[in-house]
């Protein structure tokens, strides 16, 4: 009986070994949930900071795009008003040469 009882005692701090095993992996595995849960509101938040900024970025293009076609315009009616002006002064000339003839 003796080297049953022994037998009995093993099985049981087996048992209890392997309880204990399981509690810890349990503890972890909860540890993991939870981080698992920090990590996926970290990610929804990520994801709305992307969101606006992806808006922002589009006004900014958008905003950057008109000011290049007012830039443009700009420009242009600048090269429209110099080629009057020198339009102006080439006809001038030519009168101004007729007459004296």
């Amino acid at each position: 009986m003796e080297n049953g009882k022994s037998r009995l005692q093993q099985v049981q701090e087996d048992a209890e070994e392997v309880t204990g095993i399981m509690l810890v992996n349990m503890n972890k595995a909860n540890e993991r949930t939870g981080k698992l849960g920090e990590l996926e509101d970290r990610a929804d938040v990520l994801l709305a900071k992307s969101k606006a900024f992806e808006k922002t970025a589009n006004q900014v293009k958008q905003k950057k795009r008109w000011e290049n076609k007012k830039m443009k315009l700009v420009f242009i009616g600048f090269g429209v008003i110099v080629a009057l002006i020198v339009l102006g002064l080439i006809i001038y000339a030519i009168v101004d040469s007729q007459r004296a003839q």
